[in-house]
């Protein structure tokens, strides 16, 4: 199907990883499965959970602040433990916390994602596999190596089945725009039985967006922690934390700067992806203040220089500007984002289209600019004179290129 537009325009989402997981601040279901947390501890949050402080209004009022489009929240993480009151399966909090989650979105406008696991290794029918290298093994056939062949298929069938339950559950009561899959490694996509169950979600969202986690059925790459070094082609989405963690951690104070924030953001975007920034919630429902903050200042960047945020496509290929950019989408002005404050003259190479003006995004001051060079096919440099310190954004500085038509591009070597 094709690529839901809306998607490739949002440039912003938020992730957010909530779960039983929060409450002594561990890693979501895997220090169990990596033997880190006994698995009866990692279980007994499950107890301790309360979401006394859960504001879905609040959490959709500050993404909205923060300039996002889209919000995805765990639905059921690897732990099988589900945020809503499913019906399927032993594993839930005893209550719905996602009607109120995905109401609120929507009344900000916002899109609803759902993060869902396929695999669930509390679930008495799923024979976890054990990776290797992983350390120890155990007893318990939780933790039993198995493979696709041995598997008892009536076991298979039973956990198919709750699968396809609460997904049913998730797709008819919820309605996502994205579903957001994981853990797809332990299965092969027949076994997952992808086709079919892509089917079951369009059956109530005709028009859902699914990660590449859907294997054959995703529509976007997914790289996760590090921006790509060569943005994928078609449309992808960077998988960030804030600090090192998906979920609340108690212990991690490792928050990235929101000048390293905005730099993720602007290198994504002028790669043509989204950032999907992560948050995790303290198991009361509250997100951490610094997490807060950084997205309330991500929020003021993106307000300052939304012409080149919203409405853009990727910029210029690498080689062309030292720094990412966009361009909007009629091909007619070009956004320069400057990390540094400028020591010289801006250069940009290839440009074949005259340069009308050059203005700073935000304050609207207007930069002389010429070009120089130039010869038979060959194009000359365009230098755009520096700003004035106080044009200059204390995070990244954009530059408004507005072009005497469609953005043209020389990509040659010149005549020697």
């Amino acid at each position: 199907m094709p690529m839901q537009p809306w998607f490739t325009d949002a440039k912003l989402g938020i992730f957010v990883h909530w779960g039983i997981y929060a409450v002594d601040g561990v890693q979501e279901s895997w220090s169990f499965y990596d033997d880190i947390v006994p698995h009866d501890r990692y279980m007994s949050q499950l107890g301790r959970f309360t979401g006394a402080k859960y504001d879905p209004h609040a959490w959709a009022d500050l993404f909205a602040r923060a300039g996002a489009r889209y919000a995805v929240l765990t639905s059921r993480h690897h732990d099988g433990v589900a945020l809503w009151d499913t019906g399927f399966g032993d594993l839930n909090l005893g209550r719905d916390y996602l009607t109120g989650y995905a109401d609120a979105l929507r009344e900000q406008g916002l899109k609803v994602g759902l993060y869902y696991s396929h695999s669930d290794w509390n679930h008495p029918d799923y024979a976890t596999t054990r990776k290797p290298g992983r350390p120890p093994e155990q007893e318990d056939n939780r933790y039993s190596e198995c493979s696709a062949e041995d598997e008892d298929l009536a076991a298979w069938e039973r956990f198919i089945a709750y699968r396809d339950g609460q997904i049913r559950e998730l797709a008819s009561r919820y309605r996502p725009d994205l579903m957001w899959f994981d853990g797809e490694w332990d299965r092969s996509e027949e076994q997952w039985r992808i086709e079919e169950l892509a089917a079951l979600i369009r059956s109530y969202s005709p028009h859902v967006v699914f990660n590449a986690r859907m294997l054959s059925e995703g529509d976007y790459a997914t790289p996760e922690q590090g921006a790509p070094i060569e943005p994928p082609d078609g449309p992808w989405e960077l998988c960030l934390t804030i600090n090192d963690s998906w979920g609340y951690q108690h212990h991690d104070d490792n928050h990235k700067s929101l000048s390293q924030l905005v730099r993720y953001f602007t290198e994504t975007i002028g790669g043509g992806g989204n950032l999907l920034l992560d948050v995790g919630p303290m198991e009361d429902g509250t997100i951490p203040a610094p997490q807060v903050e950084r997205l309330e200042g991500l929020g003021e960047w993106i307000r300052k220089h939304s012409d080149a945020v919203y409405g853009t496509v990727r910029g210029l290929p690498a080689g062309h500007h030292y720094g990412p950019s966009t361009l909007s989408a009629d091909g007619r002005t070009l956004y320069l984002t400057l990390f540094d404050v400028p020591r010289a003259e801006i250069g940009v190479r290839g440009l074949v289209t005259p340069v009308r003006r050059v203005t700073v995004l935000g304050t609207g001051t207007e930069l002389a600019h010429r070009v120089i060079g130039g010869l038979h096919e060959a194009v000359g440099v365009l230098w755009i004179d520096p700003p004035a310190e106080a044009d200059l954004d204390p995070h990244a500085t954009v530059l408004a290129v507005e072009l005497d038509g469609e953005l043209e591009l020389y990509r040659g070597s010149g005549r020697f």
